[in-house]
């Protein structure tokens, strides 16, 4: 229990800090402290191939594309122009809205019947068939049971990968521009010719 409370003491402070951050990269990295405690989380859980794959896919390849983004987005750009400062203008509205939402969590919860415990997964080595957090136990977990948001997420995932390339062609020239702009050089150069003829 002990560890269980340090653990979630340090996803609230990473994921406060990662929002709460001024600068990009130090809500990535907050981010990553973030994924790596949710990976101890799953260790805990007995869930080892879950904590494998939150480092390799989320804290690897996530972080990485979060980084590139960041370092394109801010490479050669002007800084933005300051505005006018509305963020002591909200902090009143938006601080009675969570402490409301908080307490009305905590009395839920504290009036809500204990539920009955769960049978417990069966036991064994980790990684066999049937044992909680295995790989198995997984992939039917996602392709039954989680396979409405599984396939969401792919779509979504789809509609941001051609939002991108949408966004990105405006500032790549199509073929035709290209021809366009080499038939003007063209016409440009037999014009310049034809001046010196003269």
């Amino acid at each position: 229990m002990i560890a269980f409370s340090i653990l979630g003491a340090i996803l609230v402070a990473s994921a406060v800090w990662t929002i709460s951050a001024r600068k990009p990269v130090y809500s990535v990295v907050a981010l990553l402290v973030n994924f790596a405690t949710l990976a101890v989380f799953y260790v805990t859980l007995s869930a080892e191939f879950l904590a494998v794959i939150q480092i390799i896919v989320y804290s690897g390849a996530i972080l990485v594309l979060f980084v590139f983004v960041i370092a394109l987005l801010s490479s050669g750009v002007a800084p933005f122009s300051a505005g006018p400062n509305r963020l002591p203008m909200i902090w009143l509205p938006a601080g009675i809205v969570v402490l409301s939402a908080l307490v009305f969590v905590i009395h839920a919860i504290a009036a809500a019947p204990a539920p009955p415990a769960p049978a417990a997964s069966p036991g064994g080595p980790v990684g066999a068939p049937g044992v909680f957090g295995s790989v198995a136990d997984f992939g039917k977990a996602l392709f039954t049971v989680h396979i409405l948001p599984f396939e969401v997420t792919a779509l979504i995932l789809m509609v941001a990968v051609i939002g991108v390339i949408t966004l990105t062609s405006e500032h790549i020239p199509s073929a035709a521009s290209r021809k366009s702009e080499a038939q003007v050089d063209r016409e440009m150069r037999e014009a310049i010719l034809r001046g010196g003829e003269r």
